[in-house]
């Protein structure tokens, strides 16, 4: 329910704080005292239209709060949690009016779009008047309306479910066609990359080995000729051991022969001549390891070059043509088995089309009967609203060829006013005062089922008096004990069924400077006497005052 309505600078309120109950209540005031500026205040709270002329004059900006209280499992709370907002105990809606027409929006201090405002919104409040173009006068609704009515949620999911699936298959085949249509040119290609990387066999880490193996022959082809200088000197014509042993053996002949002073020349000669073997042998060791096939570098290039002109082809690198050759050999055998893949698709897609056509058949009868049961229940209240001669119509209409989440039928409420007249659309055939009361007695009988938990009926009872208010009052009085009611009314006969009483009006302020518009609790006398102006008019007589405490006590 609607708890509280707080609002600041709008129009002629500059600051009001209304707290709400239950049940039916009643606002009252004559006509300019601002009824529908409270409504509007409400209206912006919930999401609508913002306007800079409702900012109060001489203010920068106005704001309106409502504050709501709804069950745990609400459908609004559901709506707060899926997009992420606080789920506080109460639902705080707030907006904000600048007078340069700019406007921000609030649910439970978090800042949201005016239309996530007005989706919250739109499942808490229905406001219904002689002109309203929302709600159920709004042919989109009245599908849900009739689910609703009959109970027929569960059939409704099954239908969804299965329209999913079927979406779902009926995607895959035409993928698959698709796929198909174009596979020729597709499987060509598909076919010469994986030959193409077939013959060319990447390995993982094999660009990392070869390009260390060519920077490796690389160094050693660059050094070959300082080898083989090396390898002259050392080993050459013109090598130096031959020479030096020659020496040492003709000065070791003389040292032995007691030329001791040689004996240092002989052994320096001596390790000179170690040294070069051991420098002869480590040169043998670097030809043997220098020993490759020039070649070796030529194969060692082509390769990675080959790799590397693959991988820039396919814009990856030479490790990812593994991954390259393994896709294209997937969409391969994809390809390849697309007629046999496009059996199974189609024979899943007839599966998931029997199944919503068997889910849509049984809600299809659902609504049948429901639709038969609402008409009869919406036209049990006609006759004390003074149309005992119109009739409420369900228009279903029925195609089996429509495939939509919702099932295959089309709903609408129609009417017909007077015997003979043709039916049709209730904004269409209904005059204002009518539209009212077969909306009044429709959501009667749709308020335990799929209703918003607050109903505000905006002069419903304009152009009507006597028996007929009466029974509007007695039927707000009614739904009121399922939902919350709030009536902006003329009628006696509705105030005086009211358990709440409010009374909207003007006030002077400083002497004339400005007008503001003021609510007031009425209770005992002053509802009588309130009771009293609406019987009499502008001017109350004993016999009015008299009249009206008769009335409040009969429907009391």
């Amino acid at each position: 329910m609607l708890s509280t309505l707080s609002v600041r600078n709008i129009v002629l309120i500059d600051q009001l704080d209304l707290a709400l109950d239950a049940g039916l209540t009643a606002l009252t005031g004559e006509t300019g005292a601002g009824k529908s500026i409270l409504l509007d205040a409400l209206t912006l709270a919930l999401g609508g239209r913002g306007d800079a002329s409702l900012v109060r004059a001489g203010t920068d900006s106005g704001q309106v709060v409502a504050v709501v209280q709804l069950p745990r499992r609400h459908p609004a709370r559901e709506a707060l949690r899926a997009n992420a907002i606080a789920d506080d105990d109460d639902v705080i809606l707030r907006r904000v009016q600048f007078a340069d027409g700019r406007t921000r929006a609030f649910i439970n201090d978090q800042p949201v779009s005016a239309g996530l405002l007005q989706a919250i919104g739109s499942l808490i409040v229905e406001i219904h008047g002689q002109h309203d173009d929302r709600a159920l006068v709004d042919v989109a609704t009245h599908r849900a309306a009739l689910d609703a009515f009959g109970g027929l949620e569960g059939l409704v999911a099954a239908v969804n479910g299965t329209y999913e699936t079927l979406v779902e298959a009926d995607a895959a085949v035409e993928g698959q066609r698709a796929l198909i249509l174009d596979g020729q040119a597709q499987e060509d290609y598909a076919r010469h990359v994986v030959e193409e990387l077939s013959d060319l066999a990447p390995e993982a880490g094999e660009e990392e080995v070869l390009a260390e193996r060519r920077q490796r022959l690389m160094q050693l082809e660059r050094a070959a000729e300082e080898v083989r200088d090396a390898d002259e000197i050392l080993n050459g014509p013109a090598a130096p051991g031959p020479t030096l042993a020659s020496l040492m053996r003709r000065l070791m002949r003389k040292a032995d022969a007691g030329a001791a002073v040689f004996r240092p020349v002989v052994d320096a000669l001596d390790a000179t001549l170690v040294s070069l073997d051991a420098t002869s042998d480590a040169l043998e060791q670097l030809k043997r390891e220098m020993a490759f096939d020039p070649s070796d570098l030529e194969r060692v290039e082509e390769r990675l070059f080959a790799l590397r002109a693959a991988a820039r082809k396919h814009h990856t690198t030479c490790d990812g043509l593994i991954d390259v050759l393994a896709r294209y050999r997937a969409d391969l055998d994809a390809l390849q088995s697309g007629e046999a893949s496009l059996k199974a698709l189609e024979e899943a897609a007839q599966t998931a089309r029997r199944a919503y056509l068997a889910a849509a058949g049984a809600l299809s009868t659902a609504r049948q009967g429901a639709a038969e049961q609402l008409s009869r229940a919406v036209e049990a209240e006609l006759p004390d609203l003074k149309l005992g001669a119109a009739r409420f119509i369900v228009d279903l209409q029925s195609n089996q060829a429509r495939v939509a989440a919702a099932g295959w039928d089309q709903v609408a409420f129609h009417v017909q006013t007077n015997p003979g007249t043709a039916a049709g659309p209730l904004l269409k055939v209904a005059s204002g005062g009518e539209l009212s009361r077969f909306l009044l007695a429709l959501k009667v009988v749709l308020a335990d089922r799929g209703s918003a938990p607050v109903l505000i009926f905006d002069e419903i009872d304009t152009g009507v008096g006597g028996a007929v208010a009466d029974a509007i009052g007695r039927r707000l009085a009614r739904l009121a004990r399922k939902v919350q009611v709030l009536a902006v009314t003329h009628a006696p006969q509705v105030a005086a069924r009211a358990h709440r009483h409010m009374l909207i009006e003007k006030q002077a302020i400083e002497e004339g400077a400005f007008m503001r518009t003021h609510v007031r609790h009425l209770d005992g006398a002053a509802r009588q006497e309130e009771v009293a102006r609406m019987l009499a008019g502008a001017k109350v007589t004993d016999e009015a005052r008299a009249a009206a405490g008769k009335l409040i006590s009969e429907v009391s």
